[in-house]
């Protein structure tokens, strides 16, 4: 596992000794893990010698989506977002001690937030990451009137030029499996925009979390 994490962020091809500093472990090591991996699909290896993130891991993500059992509806949700706020829209789950951007829909205004699915951020900071910490179960003031509100905002908090607000979506049993949210520019997301994007947020997340 923490040889394919080693790959988390822009994916690119790794050699060798980038694998051993980015892991701590033996050389000797990371080509026996690599073997194994590589026969299973999960990594593949160039004529160069370097190593990439190989098509299984692609497979195994498309059936993640797909056990959420709500992949259009959200994709139809994020466009939405978009289409009536003009900012970005993305919905985050939780991985581990992070978030992971698993679907967005970046805005077309050529000045704009822009993030790559796939994308991992903290959770400890950003309205998306703080919400599924609050869901998680997280103690604190702050988190349980995350909870009571089911609503996260941020200004400025991982982008100084950043805004976003973040809402909650459940399953049928009311476990949160995901945040849904809008991002933009601190100078466009004013106060009383944001206070309207969160509110459109929060109505499509509880449509989100309703069996289609």
């Amino acid at each position: 596992m923490a040889l394919l994490e080693a790959f988390s962020g822009d994916g690119r091809a790794l050699e060798l000794k980038d694998l051993a500093a980015r892991t701590g472990l033996y050389k000797s090591t990371i080509l026996r893990l690599a073997a194994t991996l590589t026969d299973a699909g999960m990594l593949q290896r160039d004529i160069e010698g370097r190593f990439r993130l190989g098509p299984k891991l692609a497979q195994l993500g498309l059936s993640y989506q797909r056990g959420l059992g709500m992949t259009e509806r959200i994709r139809s949700a994020l466009r939405r977002l978009v289409a009536e706020t003009g900012e970005s829209a993305s919905f985050y789950v939780r991985s581990g001690d992070s978030r992971l951007c698993l679907m967005r829909e970046n805005s077309t205004q050529s000045v704009r937030h822009h993030l790559e699915e796939g994308s991992i951020l903290p959770l400890e900071i950003g309205a998306a990451g703080r919400l599924l910490l609050a869901f998680g179960g997280a103690p604190g003031k702050a988190m349980q009137r995350i909870r009571e509100q089911r609503i996260a905002e941020s200004v400025g908090e991982r982008d100084p030029l950043v805004a976003a607000v973040a809402a909650p979506v459940c399953d049928v049993s009311g476990a949160c499996i995901g945040a849904l949210a809008v991002s933009g520019l601190v100078a466009r997301m004013t106060p009383s925009r944001r206070r309207t994007y969160a509110r459109l947020t929060a109505t499509l997340a509880a449509e989100l979390s309703r069996p289609g």
